[in-house]
């Protein structure tokens, strides 16, 4: 028999690094998908701020309030997975100031995340040491940054071009270090160059988690609708594992069919 799975902490983070076993995340947004990820084995469920263009219909990330996260953390907290619950800070609820970010990073956490996620670099590591400083453990957030949707013109591919300004490969490589120095006991780099990534990877001390970032990361996450095929749109870098989207309508039309034609329910169906 084999042994029942323990529960992932975040000490396991680093030791995982360490041994080069490579770390899985993916988001979650309630407690039936959550149990789902769970089970199958993965190491981090993201609560991600995504919930807004995932399941709230909107353009970009930007509308997500405290309560929406507090809540979805909520939801997927009360399967008590054996994976780190990780909940993202949605826009504006660390921008302001250190005070802000350790205040909501701890409403959070009441809500049941075991790690805080923040997007940003150099511009941020005052947030994140606040937050480290209260014993709150952080991941950081590099490269492209779904918050920073209007100052990127959308959402593109950093770490392209040369120089300092934002986005660019030095500051993306200033970014890295600053959140790591800032404390941070891992770091998700979004869609930049994968020679970029892999430079990353192979100087910090801590895990990098990648999307969009290439294969030498220390882990890999991925948005669970696009990983089912939930999602109307394809990315790059993503990949469907399956089509639930079909099968889905599928078994919807089936059904309608059925009661239109009272298929549906029959005598196994009724009392």
């Amino acid at each position: 028999m084999s042994s029942p799975r323990v529960k992932v902490l975040v000490p396991h983070l680093i030791e995982r690094k360490n041994s080069s076993e490579v770390l899985t995340m993916v988001t979650a947004y309630d407690s039936t998908f959550a149990s789902i990820v769970d089970e199958a084995g993965v190491d981090l469920i993201l609560v991600g701020d995504s919930v807004a263009t995932v399941m709230q219909g909107q353009k970009t990330t930007l509308c997500v309030s405290m309560e929406h996260m507090e809540y979805h953390v909520q939801m997927v907290a009360s399967v008590k997975p054996k994976a780190l619950i990780v909940g993202d800070l949605p826009f504006g609820s660390y921008q302001a100031s250190a005070k802000d970010a350790v205040r909501n990073a701890i409403r959070l956490v009441k809500a049941g995340a075991e790690i805080v996620k923040l997007e940003g670099g150099l511009h941020v590591q005052e947030a994140i040491e606040a937050i480290v400083r209260a014993d709150i453990p952080v991941m950081g957030h590099i490269g492209l940054t779904p918050q920073s949707y209007h100052r990127m013109g959308g959402n593109k591919v950093q770490g392209r071009e040369e120089g300092t300004q934002s986005g660019s490969r030095d500051r993306i490589l200033a970014d890295a270090r600053a959140v790591e120095n800032a404390g941070v006991c891992s770091f998700v780099i979004e869609a930049v160059p994968a020679e970029l990534a892999t430079e990353i990877t192979a100087t910090a001390q801590v895990p990098t988690i990648g999307i969009g970032a290439g294969v030498n990361c220390d882990g890999q996450v991925l948005v669970l609708h696009d990983l089912l095929g939930l999602s109307e749109r394809s990315f790059k870098f993503a990949k469907a594992y399956s089509n639930l989207r079909q099968i889905s309508l599928k078994a919807v039309s089936e059904y309608v069919s059925d009661v239109q034609h009272r298929r549906f329910p029959d005598a196994t169906n009724s009392f």
